[in-house]
């Protein structure tokens, strides 16, 4: 697929999300909540099928679901060589990670200040219990990562850094440098490629990380919904999480374990939970395939993306407002940034319910307004919302 067929209007691929309606709304939450192409939709309806046909017998075709899921990640990692383990979150995925990790001989964690919720609530809550936890600014992100080598000692039983800083979209560079010092140290480093994933191209190969944990799910730019975590575990490492399932030793069913270490299955199982709602697989293998037969590679994700946000960028600023009531961040080229473009507004949250109100619908963290634009929007759509966002902050 060409990139000026998703530049025209009506947008080439509007008609397959007729049930989101994303031709006829202004839908810039892209970074939050990405429409469903309508292929999920029928997916999601085969689950329950299959659960009424197979009943308790339907696990064998749900496992072949998240096979094809497991693949779908890797060929966006482009990982040849690690395996997946899914979860309904990143959340229980990090949790039973940090299970794993010696923190009993090394009890000292390296993370940044510009993580998203998941990481930053649960390493605050490990803190109060005596982790020491690390911080390290976040801003400028060009040399966040040589930053967080000099952090890492002897000490450190991992690092956790964003590939994309969720916040602001700034990409973080040259995080091999961190799995060098982490491999010096004989430390781990755990990449959260949420906020990179299907809008900016990552790859384990070209950037060095093949022997990092990667973390990430699909609720955002992979368009899966939700219940779609994801764990890249580096071929070399054999964990064994304190947090575990019994899916874990599924495999080794029906016969209990008999005494000695408890067991962990092989490859993804080993970080498995437990008896999980399959449909969110069903879905998400279903998008993948509809993202395949488009043609919509990361890469062409990606010249969409800056495309549409060096066109919000550009509609922005002839708007020409006063930087105190709204501003962006021109220090970071948009080759630099992510999928989203981040403006300055000391009222962001109460704009963005404005903007609702007006048929634009945005996201907000804090002071910072969110405009997500998404490859089934038009030219035409961004230049609308722009308009009404100048209408809604000239009267904030």
């Amino acid at each position: 697929m060409r990139p000026e067929a998703l530049y025209a209007s009506p947008n080439r691929l509007a008609p397959h999300y007729s049930r989101f309606r994303v031709a006829e709304r202004l839908l810039l939450t892209g970074h939050s909540h990405q429409a469903w192409p309508d292929a999920g939709f029928e997916a999601q309806q085969r689950a329950w099928l299959d659960a009424a046909e197979c009943v308790d017998e339907k696990w064998e075709r749900a496992f072949a679901q998240a096979e094809r899921v497991r693949r779908g990640f890797a060929r966006l990692l482009d990982d040849s060589d690690g395996t997946i383990a899914l979860g309904a979150n990143t959340h229980e995925l990090i949790v039973r990670w940090l299970s794993a990790l010696p923190l009993g001989q090394r009890p000292r964690l390296v993370t940044t200040t510009a993580e998203f919720h998941t990481i930053r609530r649960q390493l605050d809550r490990l803190a109060e219990e005596g982790i020491a936890v690390a911080r390290v600014p976040g801003l400028p992100a060009a040399t966040l990562a040589e930053r967080l080598a000099r952090t890492v000692d002897d000490r450190t039983a991992a690092v956790l850094v964003s590939a994309v800083l969720y916040e602001n979209a700034h990409l973080v560079p040259n995080l091999g440098h961190v799995l060098e010092a982490c491999r010096r140290a004989g430390a781990e480093l755990l990449v959260d490629a949420y906020h990179a994933l299907n809008v900016v191209p990552f790859s384990l190969r070209t950037e060095g990380l093949g022997a990092a944990f990667v973390v990430g799910g699909g609720y955002k730019y992979c368009q899966l919904g939700e219940g779609n975590g994801f764990l890249r575990v580096p071929a070399s490492r054999a964990l064994r999480p304190v947090i575990t399932g019994w899916f874990s030793e599924f495999a080794l069913l029906p016969s209990a374990p008999a005494g000695g270490q408890v067991p962990y299955g092989a490859g993804p199982d080993r970080f498995a939970g437990a008896t999980y709602d399959p449909t969110s697989h069903y879905r998400a293998a279903a998008v993948f395939e509809f993202f395949e037969r488009q043609d919509l590679t990361p890469t062409l994700l990606r010249e969409v993306s800056q495309h549409q946000v060096r066109l919000l960028a550009r509609l922005f600023d002839d708007l020409d407002l006063d930087p105190a009531v709204m501003s962006r961040d021109r220090s970071v080229p948009i080759d630099r940034i992510g999928g989203f473009l981040a403006l300055q507004c000391p009222r962001a949250e109460a704009l963005s319910h404005r903007l609702r109100h007006d048929g634009v619908a945005t996201d907000s963290r804090g002071e910072m307004l969110r405009l997500g634009p998404a490859p089934y929007l038009s030219d035409e759509q961004l230049r609308a919302a722009v308009r009404l966002l100048g209408q809604a902050a000239a009267n904030a």
